[in-house]
């Protein structure tokens, strides 16, 4: 065989290899399900190689038990507030329903309309109808287009008892009921490989369970589906599965725009490599190839945009005469109006222009007295990201001042000041750095804690350090729940748990009172 044919062929086993490796992951993540989820008659097979893989984990379990009932419980605080609050009238996108409604989905409406505020109206209009209006172009497509195969797919049965807004509603819900219990066994996952301990990483996946951000990771947003793709390819990365960790950060990026920000991880691994001189030729082009894995979703869809806009012969489809309606009374731009200005910029970014033109997102546009209020809302997820980041720098002055590309000597080999956590924490500083100074900074709370692992990490090393007999001589006895514990034995508990475990249920359970009724929250 010619040499050239040796390597088509080499690079071919190369990405059969990366699509078992994809594969493989999601058959563990379904797997760890398995004793919590019972499978039906047809995918019992499926479900029963799955266990065999999968080593017995209580951890593990609890992480599933506690995520599906913190979901759960959110879901009922929506439904509630959602009745006994009334909605207030916000300025915020609210198209027209074009389906006629039946009791069914008033039904629907009562249990699950609360999910479908603010920023949720915008995928599941582009859900049901498409790329309308020129402000949908900043909400990405891999979220609509799950919801919206999962409503006219496995739903579809029920579309002469419920029109397609209510079934994208309830597909919302059940997407991210999963998608976030996935995260946080990716989160764990990542965690006891990061931090070579068990325990902390099963209380930070508990307290991600639990977050400020809980009725985000519920609602018909994004951040589950966000969540679950970057952990799971950190966790891959972790494993130096460099091709498999960087399709989950490929999905990341076409879930949302702060994706590629994870080809960061893959660069810092190229400069190990090339530091250490560890890093082959054949490493190093997959850590590149990785890189414009990364990239390529947020490239096609800004395509997809820029054809959709400036190309006036682009399309034939019909807009519903009440959504033209909506424009004209709104001032929404559809997409068959005139060629806009951004089209003729030497980069016609989309996403770039819809986000300062329409929310008026830019360097320092924030800070202006009006916005205080917002500044305190984001006030504690600032000092818990400052508290990280100073904590873990001062215990590794040396490893900092080098990048952590260069061996030092040091006294932790693991948890959270181990040498492995100091990408994640430069993660954390880069996001905290942008998002306050570029972003509306009441969104920084729920794009820290859906991006950065090591805000939990912390969380949980502060938790263990202030109550230590959690894992010992148990002051509570009736259950294996770190978290639990913790908050039955409240009034013996440090002040600065109490501050912790205050801010996460006090935001988890105040966001959805406000968010569920149209009041600002993050």
């Amino acid at each position: 065989m010619e040499t050239g044919q040796w390597e088509l062929l080499s690079f071919a086993l190369g990405e059969l290899k990366t699509v078992w490796c994809v594969l493989d992951v999601l058959t563990d993540l379904t797997s760890f399900a398995y004793d919590v989820l019972p499978p039906g008659p047809v995918m019992g097979w499926y479900w029963s190689n799955c266990k065999l893989r999968c080593s017995h984990d209580p951890f593990l379990q609890e992480v599933i038990y506690f995520s599906l009932w913190c979901r759960g419980l959110t879901l009922l605080m929506q439904v509630a507030f959602n009745l006994l609050i009334p909605d207030h009238s916000a300025d915020a996108f609210s198209p027209p329903r074009l389906e006629p409604s039946t009791s069914a989905d008033h039904i629907v409406e009562l249990l699950f309309g609360g999910l479908g505020r603010w920023d949720a109206e915008h995928f599941l209009f582009v859900a049901e109808h498409g790329y309308v209006y020129e402000h949908n172009m900043a909400f990405f497509p891999l979220f609509p287009l799950i919801i919206g195969g999962l409503a006219r797919g496995p739903l579809l049965p029920l579309a002469g008892l419920l029109r397609l807004h209510s079934r994208l509603l309830i597909s919302s819900a059940f997407l991210n009921c999963i998608c976030s219990t996935l995260a946080a066994v990716s989160l764990y996952l990542l965690g006891c490989v990061t931090l070579q301990s068990r325990r902390s990483a099963f209380l930070a996946a508990l307290l991600f369970c639990m977050s400020p951000i809980s009725i985000f990771m519920t609602t018909g947003y994004s951040e589950s589906l966000y969540a679950l793709t970057t952990f799971t390819g950190l966790w891959q990365l972790q494993k130096c599965r460099i091709l498999c960790g960087s399709v989950f950060f490929s999905l990341a990026s076409a879930a949302r725009s702060n994706g590629v920000v994870n080809a960061g991880f893959l660069l810092y691994l190229a400069m190990k490599a090339v530091v250490h001189r560890k890093g082959n030729c054949g490493q190093l082009m997959k850590t590149v190839y990785g890189i414009l894995l990364v990239i390529l979703p947020f490239a096609l869809f800004q395509g997809f945009c820029y054809v959709r806009s400036c190309l006036q012969s682009y399309g034939t489809d019909q807009i519903p005469q009440e959504l033209v309606e909506l424009a004209v009374k709104k001032g929404y731009r559809v997409h068959k109006e005139l060629i806009p200005a951004w089209c003729s910029f030497s980069f016609p970014l989309a996403y770039s222009h819809i986000q300062s033109e329409y929310w008026d997102v830019g360097l320092l546009r924030y800070f202006k007295l009006q916005q205080l209020p917002n500044f305190l809302l984001a006030l504690p997820v600032l000092i818990l990201s400052i508290a990280t980041i100073t904590e873990y720098a001062s215990s590794n002055l040396e490893l900092c001042r080098t990048l952590g590309l260069y061996k030092v000597h040091s006294k932790h080999t693991n948890g959270f000041y181990g040498p492995q956590v100091f990408v994640y924490v430069a993660h954390l500083a880069a996001l905290t750095v942008f998002g306050f100074l570029c972003m509306h900074v009441q969104v920084l709370t729920r794009l820290l804690f859906s991006s950065s692992p090591v805000l939990f990490w912390f969380c949980s090393h502060v938790l263990h350090k202030n109550e230590p007999w959690i894992w010992g001589v148990k002051k509570v006895k009736t259950t294996s729940n770190p978290a639990i514990q913790l908050l039955l034995a409240w009034t013996s508990l440090q002040q600065g748990t109490k501050m912790i475990l205050a801010y996460f249920l006090g935001y988890s359970v105040i966001g959805t009172a406000l968010h569920v009724n149209f009041l600002p929250w993050t």
